[in-house]
C-alpha cells in the first residue's frame, strides 16, 4: 500500500493526530527559518556596528554614536540594542542637570544596560520555547497514533475472526506511520532548539562584554 492508499484507509482520530503533527512541523520549521534569519542578521549588523560605535565613542562624538544605534540600519543588532540603552540614559542624565555623583551616575546606567540586556534577550527567544515543546511532545503525538493503529488492528481481527495478515495490516501500517510521523516532526525541532540555545548564548555573552565596555567608558569619562 502506498501512503494515499493508507491515508484513505485511515480512521479520522488517526487522520486528526497526522494532521496535528504535520502542524507542528510547519511551525517547528516556520520558527527555525525565522530565527535563523534574525539570528543572522543580527550578527552580521553587529559586526559593522562595533567597530563604527566605539570610533565614535573614542573620539567622544555622543550624539553620533546615539544616531547610529538608533540606525534602522542596525535594527537587527542585538549590541546596539544594549548600547543605544546606556548612551541615551547617560546623555539623559547630563542633560537633565541631575546632580549625581559618579558612582550614582555608572549605576544608573548600568541599571539602563541591564534592563534592555533582559528585553534583547527575551526578544532573542521569541519562539525557541514552542521547539522544545514540540520535540518534547511530537514522539507522544505519534505515540497515540500508535496505540489507535493498534485499536484498529485488533478490530480488524474481530471483524474477521481471524489473526491473519490480512486483518491487521492496515492497522499495523498505520501505527507505524503515525510513529515514523512523530520522530520525523520531533527530532528536527530537537536539533533547531539545541542550535539556536547555543546561538543565544553566545549573543547574551556578547551583550555582556559590550556592556562591560560601555560601562569603562562612562567611569573613565566620569573620572
Amino acid at each position: 500500500m502506498d501512503l494515499m492508499h493508507m491515508w484513505a484507509q485511515m480512521g479520522l482520530p488517526a487522520k486528526g493526530i497526522g494532521v496535528v503533527l504535520v502542524i507542528m512541523s510547519m511551525i517547528s520549521f516556520g520558527v527555525a527559518i525565522e530565527r535563523i534569519y534574525t539570528f543572522t542578521q543580527a550578527r552580521k549588523q553587529s559586526k559593522l556596528y562595533a567597530p563604527q560605535v566605539a570610533k565614535h565613542l573614542k573620539d567622544g562624538r555622543l550624539k553620533d554614536a546615539i544616531a547610529i544605534s538608533s540606525s534602522k540600519n542596525y535594527r537587527y543588532s542585538h549590541l546596539a540594542k544594549v548600547v543605544l540603552a546606556g548612551l541615551q540614559e547617560y546623555q539623559f542624565q547630563q542633560e537633565s542637570g541631575a546632580n549625581l555623583s559618579r558612582e550614582d551616575l555608572v549605576d544608573t546606567v548600568r541599571r539602563a544596560i541591564q534592563r534592555a540586556s533582559a528585553l534583547t534577550a527575551n526578544d532573542l527567544k521569541k519562539g525557541v520555547a514552542a521547539l522544545a515543546t514540540i520535540g518534547a511532545t511530537a514522539p507522544f503525538v505519534g505515540l497515540l497514533g500508535t496505540v489507535i493503529g493498534i485499536i484498529t488492528a485488533f478490530q480488524g481481527i474481530a471483524a474477521t475472526g481471524s489473526g491473519g495478515l490480512g486483518a491487521v495490516s492496515a492497522g499495523i501500517s498505520e501505527a507505524l506511520v503515525e510513529t515514523a510521523l512523530g520522530l520525523v516532526v520531533a527530532i528536527p525541532a530537537v536539533w533547531f532548539y539545541n542550535y539556536l540555545t547555543g546561538r543565544i548564548e553566545y549573543f547574551n555573552v556578547e551583550m555582556d562584554n559590550s556592556s562591560s565596555e560601555l560601562l569603562d567608558y562612562f567611569i573613565k569619562k566620569t573620572a
